[in-house]
């Protein structure tokens, strides 16, 4: 009985000794032949380091942009603030007839109205030299540089092309590109107009019109927009926003929530839409969030009163509905917000200068276009912040914004 113990044990130990040598070996062939990473791990995991390199870099980058804008706003007097949220002629900012030159009124009125912008029009156009020389001179007389705008669409909103003084041919109406199917002509013309902009120093050019013809009867934007299909339109006009702020001039997306379903012309008085939240969800919102997702810099807000969006059935451009609740907090659109021109109909037909121009702040808006009167406007802002209707903070964060995209794009630096 114990040798069958004794042989029992020698046999296992045998066994275990077996194994553990197989197991040893194994392990010795695997370290001399390693399996090699496939081609494809190494390529990706090449690949990914440095698009997530890429991303971090941007993020950071407009992360310090930001905080350069925030520290820069809370150095600025309440006075140049507000002056910045105004988009102004150069006859509204000197109070003289039309403007042909940068002179010492011009450099005195900037200097005691800082306004953020200034927009030309062609009665301000002369010839090549003189409007490099306008342009050049009213930015060395401010302490903050200016937003400096046209509208210059193609078609039959053009102030620079087709002028024959100044020798550029004159650009197609958007509905012929919209008709051609390709969308690089929509990037190319957006490139073609940032060029030409540029070269007399313009800034920010109100384009493209993102609206889309949903009434055959519109008469305000006609052949100003590529078509009729969304989807069409909404690649059209990623693609120029594209083509002009990748030549260094910022896109202005227009006329939010979407004027193509309008009858009447808000530049004469009342203009309504009678669509719904939902038909402008499937329809109208498309070519302005493909230009957000493009990061335009800004959306320009239509007079056009949505009565089946706000219950007010006042213009777009005094409804937190449209402007609060639907582009920022739907859309997501985080930068500048500019109204129309106040010195249209819709506007002045209806209410004070000063009333407008409050009740646009308070619907969400960061500059003002074109009031009527820039000194009753700034009054109707200033005291609205110092009775506490609209506060301090509230201005800082649409000028930060403004500030934001002076920096981004160049037109301004700080330390």
């Amino acid at each position: 009985m114990k040798k069958e113990i004794f042989l029992a044990i020698l046999l296992s130990i045998t066994c275990l000794c077996l194994i553990s040598g197989l197991i040893i070996f194994s392990e010795l062939q695997s370290d001399r032949n390693p399996t090699p990473p496939t081609p494809s791990d190494n390529e990706d995991q090449a690949a990914q380091a440095p698009i997530d390199n890429i991303e971090t870099s941007a993020s950071t980058l407009d992360l310090e942009t930001r905080k350069k804008a925030e520290d820069f706003v809370a150095g600025m007097s309440l006075e140049e603030k507000l002056y910045q949220m105004f988009f102004v002629t150069p006859e509204s900012l000197t109070g003289v007839g039309t403007v042909i030159q940068a002179g010492e009124t011009t450099k005195a009125a900037l200097q005691t109205r800082p306004v953020g912008g200034l927009i030309y029009f062609s009665e301000n156009i002369r010839a090549r030299d003189q409007l490099q020389t306008m342009i050049t001179k009213s930015q060395e007389y401010t302490k903050i540089p200016l937003f400096i705008g046209i509208d210059e669409e193609g078609g039959q909103v053009a102030r620079l092309s087709g002028n024959p003084q100044l020798g550029y041919e004159k650009i197609t109406p958007m509905r012929s590109i919209g008709d051609s199917g390709d969308s690089t002509k929509a990037h190319a013309v957006g490139q073609q107009l940032a060029k030409m902009l540029k070269d007399f120093g313009f800034n920010v050019d109100f384009a493209p019109v993102a609206d889309i013809i949903t009434n055959p009867n519109n008469t305000e934007i006609g052949n100003r927009s590529f078509g009729t299909d969304p989807n069409l339109v909404a690649d059209m006009v990623g693609q120029e926003v594209k083509g002009l702020q990748g030549n260094g001039v910022s896109a202005v997306l227009k006329h939010f929530p979407g004027h193509g379903s309008t009858q009447t012309d808000s530049h004469n008085g009342y203009s309504g839409s009678s669509r719904t939240l939902e038909e402008l969800r499937k329809t109208e919102f498309l070519p302005f969030q493909k230009g957000i997702e493009a990061e335009a810099d800004f959306v320009l807000i239509s007079h056009m009163s949505a009565i089946n969006v706000d219950s007010s059935s006042g213009p777009s451009t005094l409804s937190s509905k449209i402007i609060t609740d639907i582009l920022i907090n739907e859309l997501k659109y985080d930068n500048i917000i500019i109204t129309d021109s106040m010195s249209m109909g819709a506007i002045t037909k209806r209410y004070t200068t000063g009333a407008a121009t409050v009740a646009a702040v308070e619907a969400g808006v960061d500059m003002i276009l074109m009031p009527l009167s820039l000194e009753e406007a700034y009054a109707g802002l200033q005291n609205a912040v110092k009775n506490g209707k609209i506060s301090e903070k509230r201005i800082d964060e649409s000028v930060q914004k403004i500030i934001y995209i002076k920096l981004k794009r160049g037109i301004m630096a700080v330390g």
